[in-house]
């Protein structure tokens, strides 16, 4: 390949230094960038050539912005003559630096990304800015890598977003963490390894980590399954069977927001109705988790009922995990599960504490 003309290198540098060195609060003149031009890219300019080049790529659609000035000056006769001056030049970016801080914070705390590939993507972010962005980056610590080591994740996704706009099913294996604090294929009780054959509808995010909504082919009804533990992913040519199909489904398309705040955390079970009294600084947490659709009612100084359509599973979870801040009043088959569990568990610290007090 022949080495770029020197004129035509010219406006590139430019644009580079621009992207480099500029933003709304660091603007530079065109005598700075002839300088930098010479100090930085070994490049001999004057101020017309870099202005005429600057005019040519705000043409060519970049959003340079500059400020005008007027300068009035003699010539050689005596005579009076108007100079318009542009200077100040910086150029506009797709993201402000306060996006950008938000889309880095969103993969240093997330769990489903790799570490490795996490860093790659943060520094990519990183180069959308210029360097006074990266040097004030430099103070977010680097974290421990909780995430799974699953370095098919980026291929399975493209592979899901393919066979959800296909509407086409795809198979793989699913990893899961053995004793040994490695992954391991989920296997069938003969020791063969399970294959899922799967009808994929959405990808979302929940607490931190990124699921598969879609359905397990065997059964007739939702599951959920963490995208970083899938492994082996292959698009296939049969069709992906409807959503609205599916149990539970109600013969409608999936409404993803509906069904992530039945879902609070991913199970999959059939949805009810509940009814659960809270005391009220609980009141944040409760729209939090589920969303501004739940209704309130038999309000008091102290407490405050809730009304709600939500995952069986999950508000059994929610209902443990926050209890006795949260008491289940209906349906009586959710207050006699809660119960029973109760009662096991109390059960079982009972008989912990007799034996190891007994020693």
């Amino acid at each position: 390949m022949c080495a770029m003309h020197p004129k035509k290198l010219l406006i590139m540098n430019i644009l580079d230094i621009l992207k480099k060195y500029t933003d709304v609060n660091h603007r530079l003149s065109q005598k700075e960038i002839v300088e930098i031009l010479d100090n930085e890219y070994d490049m001999k300019t004057d101020r017309k050539s870099v202005k005429r080049n600057l005019m040519n790529l705000i043409k060519f659609g970049y959003d340079i912005e500059y400020s005008e000035s007027l300068r009035v000056y003699k010539n050689k006769h005596g005579k009076e003559i108007e100079s318009l001056i542009l200077s100040d030049f910086y150029l506009n970016r797709d993201f402000s630096d306060g996006e950008l801080r938000l889309l880095i914070d969103s993969l240093l705390f997330s769990k489903h990304i790799p570490c490795s590939q996490c860093k790659e993507l943060v520094e990519k972010l990183e180069g959308l800015s210029n360097i006074y962005f990266r040097s004030r980056i430099k103070h977010i610590s680097t974290f421990s890598d909780n995430s799974m080591d699953n370095k098919q994740l980026f291929y399975t996704i493209d592979v899901l977003d393919e066979a959800i706009s296909k509407q086409k099913q795809v198979s793989f294996y699913y990893y899961e963490y053995e004793t040994d604090k490695k992954l391991h294929y989920r296997k069938r009780p003969d020791g063969s390894i399970r294959e899922y054959i799967i009808n994929p509808y959405q990808m979302a995010a929940k607490e931190c980590k990124y699921y598969l909504i879609c359905n397990y082919d065997k059964y007739n009804d939702i599951s959920n399954y963490r995208i970083d533990r899938i492994a082996e992913i292959k698009l296939l040519d049969t069709p992906a069977k409807p959503f609205e199909k599916l149990d539970g489904a109600e013969k409608q398309r999936l409404n993803l927001g509906k069904y992530m705040g039945e879902h609070i955390y991913m199970f999959s079970s059939k949805t009810v109705t509940v009814k659960f009294r809270i005391t009220k600084p609980m009141i944040s947490d409760v729209i939090d988790m589920f969303g501004n659709d739940v209704k309130f009612a038999e309000e008091t100084d102290s407490f405050v009922t809730v009304i709600t359509n939500v995952n069986e599973m999950a508000m059994l979870q929610f209902a443990k995990s926050f209890a006795p801040d949260v008491v289940v009043l209906e349906p009586k088959s959710l207050v006699d599960k809660l119960i029973t569990e109760t009662e096991k568990t109390l059960e079982i610290y009972k008989n912990y504490r007799g034996q190891n007090y007994g020693k």
